[in-house]
């Protein structure tokens, strides 16, 4: 539900496109209640006014393709999903280019993570700032692991594959790995084993990398993790709600998942195992532990602004250190890595997450499917050895062929 508010300050202009009037176009989100609270302290340092429009998703989207396709000033800021648009709104010009505006000292870009500043570059500019985060990590059962006489989780993917074996053998019932299966929905998580064996799905000259021998090895790798450890009869086409329902269920031992979704492995009323749930860093391959570490949203201004420099200063704030910090201590994972290393800022995550996350900031990837205009086209083609190898197909054989397609896709979208 669409839900526009305007909150006036001292020295409040006529509105509408007035200069002292700063319009920003936000999602439905914690991260966006939080703002919104904060507001007023915006807006008395400032003496701007902030007009919020808030939208679900789909009416974001929809919203943004009817305006900044008819080049629209009536949006500053923009909240926006870089790794699902961000690159075609980069490549549309609809993002304004911020290098000067990041090049302030107090604000402190370096403080920003790696991963989610690559996500929010474009041909080496930055266009966006990233605001909310999420890392893969392991969940696991510490129970298990205790009955299976293993001391600690896996922290490589040769452990983690001998572990789920070893808990399949003592606990024939429950499955010693889980995770999503579906054609597009896996492909996200199985970035981080497609990158910890070496791999990418494009490569640096921009040609299609999901045949190489790296990408091979983790297709065949995920496949045969869910094939022969996973739950019985598992289907193809699970994302993280059935995922995770098999973990909180009791009915497996490892779940490699966004550590967004934490709080339903955790909360007794979610869970049935929520006591016995460890987290660890996403296990090292041939190439070390690199999990994706993406920015789920990122604020940006319109191209067609006539008020850039006021919508800066809406940015500066709502990314600040001190927001980011508050934000963060109400559970939303930020970009700033001060908020990693500042106890408050990791108080009310598991000490045992927070210290997986911090690790994951460190050598995480920035981007956790192809970097394409139609995401959505290449998820399903880059997903399809994904299926075929959880259902002991040729593994390689389908990498080949989704390589050729893959091909063809960038060839097309590059004309």
């Amino acid at each position: 539900m669409a839900v526009a508010m305007s909150l006036t300050a001292c020295g409040g202009g006529d509105g509408g496109g007035s200069s002292d009037t700063v319009r920003v176009t936000l999602a439905n989100h914690v991260w966006t209640e939080n703002i919104k609270a904060a507001l007023p302290e915006f807006e008395q340092q400032t003496g701007l006014k902030v007009e919020v429009t808030q939208l679900g998703e789909d009416q974001l989207s929809d919203q943004y393709n009817v305006k900044l396709n008819a080049g629209s000033a009536d949006i500053d800021v923009m909240m926006y999903r870089p790794l699902q648009e961000g690159k075609l709104f980069a490549r549309n010009k609809y993002l304004a280019d911020l290098t000067e505006h990041v090049k302030s000292e107090s604000w402190d870009f370096s403080d920003f993570q790696g991963g989610p500043v690559q996500a929010t570059t474009y041909e080496g500019k930055p266009v966006g700032v990233p605001i909310i985060t999420e890392q893969e990590v392991l969940y696991y059962r510490k129970d298990l692991l205790e009955k299976a006489g293993l001391s600690a989780p896996p922290a490589t993917l040769d452990e983690l594959k001998a572990a789920a074996a070893k808990i399949k053998e003592v606990e024939p019932d429950i499955a010693g790995f889980v995770a999503r299966t579906g054609k597009s929905a896996a492909v996200t998580q199985f970035s981080s084993f497609l990158y910890s064996f070496g791999g990418d799905f494009i490569d640096e000259s921009g040609k299609s990398a999901v045949n190489s021998d790296a990408a091979k090895q983790a297709y065949a790798y995920y496949g045969e993790l869910i094939r022969d450890y996973g739950p019985a009869n598992v289907s193809t086409d699970m994302s993280w709600p059935e995922a995770m329902a098999i973990f909180t269920q009791g009915k497996a031992a490892f779940y490699t998942e966004a550590n967004s979704l934490y709080k339903n492995a955790t909360e007794p009323d979610k869970s049935k195992v929520s006591d016995q749930v460890g987290f660890a860093p996403f296990p090292a391959g041939p190439a070390g532990s690199k999990p994706y570490n993406v920015p789920s949203w990122a604020l940006g201004i319109n191209d067609a602004s006539e008020n850039t420099e006021n919508a800066w200063k809406f940015i500066e704030w709502a990314t600040s250190k001190e927001q980011t910090l508050e934000q963060q201590k109400s559970g939303v994972p930020g970009a700033r890595t001060s908020a990693w290393s500042d106890p408050e800022g990791i108080s009310d995550f598991p000490e045992d997450l927070a210290k997986a996350i911090s690790e994951s900031t460190e050598n995480g990837v920035g981007y956790d499917r192809p970097v394409v205009v139609k995401v959505a086209e290449a998820r399903e083609i880059v997903g399809q050895p994904i299926v075929d190898a959880i259902t002991g197909k040729d593994a390689a054989a389908s990498a080949d062929a989704a390589h050729t397609a893959f091909q063809k896709f960038l060839d097309d979208e590059a004309e």
